[in-house]
């Protein structure tokens, strides 16, 4: 099934120029050449260079269901340009309308060695055209698009799903000298884990990503984003988006794996993102600046004027509460963290106080996770709560 386009991407971006493309889909014969790379999963990336940021005039692709546009320069050498883009409709052959992309979205690690907008679900697509409006320090080296096709999916023996544990009564006394209860019990400020597809699951190409597992200090506090993606899906598709995020946040951004933690569709169901151990504090890169002793959480869809849907607000809260609980913090408690990069709303090294839920934008300058989802917060933190045994 076809995921529909979102209707916009971040608010704030600035208003850009109109351009009028050409009738034709087909390459005129100064179009760069495009550049192929194939995964063992399947998936492949597409590149067509932006030379001098001139843009891209309308013309036919490979199949792909994702995009966005990287550059070989720190990550803010793009700030304060304007990025546009349209694609055509694998199945009708129709143009979308103009889509701008966020060039400075908040997502990663602290250090990024280049850059890259976010990325924008199309859905199945085989035609671009591209309009650039540079910021204050030009076009950066490098300036691309990617055109993503997540492909079918790497085939793995492993398991699919870890199956959700039970609630289980408290005991009377904690075991002396114990941080864990026994089996099947759990302690105060814990919450059961609840099912969660693993990478093999969604079909993760474990070729891709870094080979080495990175680990932090303990989970203090979750941070809530959005995709930024397409909201009305079959959530059966909410595993070809993972892939394409994934294959794009490595290939793309140049990051050792997807940079989320875990991922909630509109379905409610819970997928482990970056790998390393669901139950290990796996460092992320995911929230600029607050990566670290921090666990990110990204509903699938745009949530900034569509309503996340109560099954998606279970499964973040579901999810939540057990990282959180792994360590006994309260969902509805608050932590400190310290700045790790002076991108992010604070200075490096300023200690600042978040809530155990967090959104995406208390940390950096972004909207996301959109309105209409960073005002359920105070409903995550509540019914993460309940799920917590205390």
């Amino acid at each position: 099934m076809r995921l529909s386009l979102p209707a916009a991407v971040l608010a704030g971006c600035t208003a850009a120029l109109l351009l009028q493309p050409a009738a034709t889909a087909a390459p005129s014969p100064s179009s760069p050449a495009p550049q192929r790379h194939d995964f063992a999963g399947g998936g492949s990336t597409t590149t067509l260079p932006l030379p001098a940021g001139a843009g891209l005039a309308p013309r036919g692709t490979r199949p792909f269901e994702l995009l966005g546009l990287g550059w070989d320069g720190p990550a803010d050498a793009f700030a304060g340009a304007v990025a546009r883009v349209r694609t055509r409709d694998a199945a009708t052959g129709r143009w979308s309308d103009w889509h701008r992309l966020d060039a400075d979205a908040g997502d990663g690690p602290d250090h990024a060695s280049h850059g890259a907008t976010a990325p924008l679900w199309t859905g199945h697509s085989d035609g671009v055209a591209v309009e650039i409006r540079p910021g204050p320090a030009g076009v950066p080296p490098g300036l691309r698009v990617d055109l993503v096709d997540p492909g079918p999916g790497a085939a793995s023996a492993a398991v699919r799903t870890l199956p959700a544990e039970p609630p289980a009564e408290l005991p009377a006394e904690p075991p002396v000298g114990s941080s864990v209860g026994p089996p099947g019990v759990l302690l105060t400020g814990q919450a059961p884990r609840p099912a969660i597809v693993t990478r093999a699951g969604w079909g993760a190409d474990e070729s891709l990503r870094g080979k080495d597992f990175d680990y932090t200090g303990p989970v203090r506090a979750v941070f809530i984003h959005h995709t930024d993606t397409a909201t009305a899906y079959d959530c059966s598709d909410a595993p070809r988006v993972i892939r394409a995020i994934y294959q794009y946040h490595v290939k793309t951004n140049g990051w050792r794996d997807i940079g989320y933690n875990f991922l909630v569709d509109r379905c409610g169901t819970v997928y482990e993102g970056r790998a390393g151990g669901v139950e290990q504090p796996v460092h992320g890169a995911h929230t600029l600046g607050f990566n670290t002793d921090t666990s990110g959480v990204a509903a699938i869809g745009t949530y900034v004027d569509d309503q996340p849907p109560q099954p998606l607000l279970d499964g973040l809260a579901a999810i939540s509460a057990w990282k959180l609980g792994l360590t006994g913090r309260a969902t509805d408690g608050r932590t400190k963290l310290t700045s790790g990069s002076s991108a992010s709303r604070y200075p490096l090294g300023t200690v600042v106080e978040f809530d155990a839920i967090s959104g995406h934008r208390d940390g950096v300058a972004t909207a996301c996770p959109g309105d209409a989802l960073y005002a359920r917060l105070p409903d995550l933190r509540a019914a993460g709560a309940r799920f917590q045994a205390r």
